[in-house]
């Protein structure tokens, strides 16, 4: 079933097309395929869209190296009994052509309300915007119980907020698992606005969403577990693991919707950037969500 409570865009903010290996192409096409951007002259609506986009991504990866060099230090020895390497962390991500950033846009959720509440795939943040007609205009989060909620290390669930002027980091699995569980992954996850209008200086309209997520992610090459086990590995065997049940009929891949009572192991075994796993928790439910 399509999903059509939200549209996303993907891209690579620092290169158009990397300059990897055909084979290595071919094998990964989710990570090295190639941008693709729409058409700005024809298309005015969308003018400085991919300007905009590199701009933002390039900038949360240039941060996101100075938070990884600060982390470096304090995981090095435990980097160095795992790969016999030093600036492990910050080089790995450096010289990434694998790093993608996603933009959404959540549609005003309809009057049924399907998807506002725990909706476990919404990213931590976002800009809305109150929607009238063909106008636009960024508003305050209108829905307080809205927003990025994660467990603490008190084992707690508690909302976060994030200033206006800050950026998030979240620490995804695939560094827990390099760095030996010295950083570990947040279990979190976003409680979505109502559904219906809201009221502002007198006006009658809807509110939707619009967020930026930049996925620092190593190459698909580099070893980020035993020996063996590099990212590419990595996040392959999880998809695998995730889609256990899917298979090709005809040419056509049919994916079945994981059944939440097979086997799953510890949550330290799980290795992946893109697999959502529920945890048992209090309301709202929370995530390891990998970025």
């Amino acid at each position: 079933m399509p999903d059509t409570l939200k549209g996303s865009y993907y891209g690579n903010p620092l290169l158009d097309r990397p300059n990897v290996d055909p084979e290595i192409r071919r094998k990964h096409p989710e990570y090295y395929k190639g941008n693709i951007w729409p058409d700005e002259e024809d298309d005015e609506e969308v003018r400085g869209f991919q300007e905009a986009f590199k701009r933002l991504g390039t900038f949360v990866i240039e941060v996101g190296l100075l938070l990884t060099r600060a982390c470096e230090s304090f995981v090095s020895p435990q980097l160095q009994i795992q790969t016999n390497k030093t600036d492990i962390l910050e080089g790995m991500l450096a010289r990434s052509s694998a790093h993608k950033a996603r933009l959404l846009h959540y549609y005003p959720p309809p009057p049924s309300g399907d998807g506002d509440e725990n909706d476990e795939d919404q990213d931590s943040c976002a800009m809305y915007m109150f929607e009238q007609g063909a106008n636009y205009k960024a508003i305050p989060n209108p829905h307080e119980r809205a927003g990025l909620y994660i467990r603490n290390r008190a084992n707690n669930v508690v909302k976060v907020s994030i200033p206006e002027n800050a950026l998030a980091f979240q620490t995804g699995e695939a560094l827990e698992l390099l760095t030996g569980g010295k950083l570990h992954a947040t279990p979190h996850c976003v409680r979505g606005g109502g559904a219906g209008q809201v009221r502002l200086d007198g006006a009658l309209g809807e509110v939707s969403r619009e967020t930026f997520a930049v996925f620092m992610q190593p190459d698909v090459w580099e070893q980020i577990g035993g020996p063996e086990e590099t990212f590419g590995t990595f996040t392959k065997e999880v998809l695998r693991r995730h889609y256990r049940n899917k298979k090709q009929e005809e040419g056509v891949d049919v994916a079945y919707k994981f059944d939440a009572n097979d086997h799953l192991p510890p949550i330290t075994e799980l290795t992946t950037s893109n697999i959502t796993i529920n945890l048992d928790c209090q309301d709202p439910a929370l995530s390891y969500k990998h970025i």
